[in-house]
């Protein structure tokens, strides 16, 4: 019995410490987060100011075309500015409850922001007055060598810093903190959002990978841009012929929903020399996968590709990139018939 109040003693002591690793994690992450924040803002200041407002003012660009470039810049600007102060006087939980009842707008400028540069480009290159407005504004030294497209992707970058830092918060507040449902939300809608534009980005590079394997085809017969596909991978594999021909180096370009089998044109040809002529289109949802052993004496890999009117024998001497084709392959053809 009397070892009992040295062991609470113990415990207390334990739990103490504890709260106070959690404490000093938790100031280290704050002061870091209002830091950063403040560099945040001050780049974004250099847009507002410098280009939104002045714009506005002078009328260089038409409000649409303005609208188009900078999306909601000043909203997300003024959101992350009461962010800010809320930060600096102590009142996290305030503060984070105001930030997600604005956080959507990132989605709203990730979504925008394609058209953003092609507006800007466009401008660019058309609009002499603007040119000359853009160069006067970044050769400020305020801007310190910057340019307007290093500062437009800053809100994107800071939505993924975000995410870390109210996590990291989240994780050294007790849970029966009165800010602990307030960091919990936060976290939630940061990491909705985030999501979102993860998506966005990532059906932005699908798209680029499908114009430029299009590109890369001699002639318009083979449509690969259409909706819902996805590009996976390519490479070069030889294909084995059924009557014991030579083998045939051939590109594929594996696709969710199609495999497509394409060879270099004639090097001489004076307008189709760097492109590949398709030589044939196989359909995932009809195709059964398998490895074939035995036949490449362990270098590298022989996979067949069953049709219901052909079946495809691929080879690679490289034992990782087959068993790498085989793979995507398999997984394809898994979701395709999912």
């Amino acid at each position: 019995m009397s070892d009992s109040p040295l062991l609470f003693v113990a415990g207390s002591n334990t739990v103490e410490e504890q709260r106070a690793r959690w404490e000093r994690k938790r100031s280290r992450t704050a002061k870091e987060l209002l830091e950063t924040e403040h560099k945040y803002l001050e780049q974004l200041d250099l847009v507002v100011t410098f280009f939104v407002k002045i714009l506005k003012a002078k009328g260089t660009l038409k409000p649409a075309v303005l609208e188009t470039i900078f999306g909601p810049l000043e909203s997300i600007y003024s959101a992350s500015h009461v962010l800010s102060l809320h930060l600096e006087r102590g009142n996290l939980g305030p503060g984070l409850e105001n930030f997600c009842q604005n956080v959507e707008l990132y989605g709203h400028y990730a979504e925008n922001s394609e058209q953003a540069n092609k507006t800007l480009k466009e401008q660019l290159r058309k609009n002499k007055s603007f040119r000359r407005f853009k160069k006067l504004q970044e050769n400020r030294p305020q801007f310190q060598g910057r340019k307007l497209e290093d500062l437009l992707p800053l809100p994107l970058q800071r939505l993924h810093q975000y995410k870390h830092f109210f996590r990291d918060l989240l994780e050294n507040t007790s849970p029966d903190s009165a800010e602990y449902q307030k960091l919990a939300k936060a976290v939630k809608s940061v990491s909705e959002v985030s999501c979102w534009v993860e998506d966005i980005i990532h059906q932005r590079e699908n798209s680029l990978q499908l114009l430029r394997v299009q590109k890369l085809l001699k002639g318009q017969k083979t449509q690969i841009l259409t909706p819902g596909r996805w590009y996976i991978r390519e490479g070069w594999l030889l294909v084995v012929p059924s009557k014991g021909e030579e083998l045939k180096r051939r590109m594929f370009f594996l696709f969710s929903d199609i495999l497509i089998a394409t060879k270099p044109c004639h090097p001489l040809h004076p307008l189709n020399s760097n492109k590949l002529a398709c030589q044939a289109v196989y359909p995932l949802h009809q195709c059964m996968v398998d490895k074939v052993f035995g036949h490449t004496r362990s270098q590298g890999g022989l996979l067949s590709l069953s049709f219901p009117h052909k079946t495809l024998l691929l080879m690679s001497s490289d034992q990782q990139d087959i068993n790498d084709w085989y793979r995507s392959l398999t997984a394809a053809v898994r979701q395709l018939k999912a």
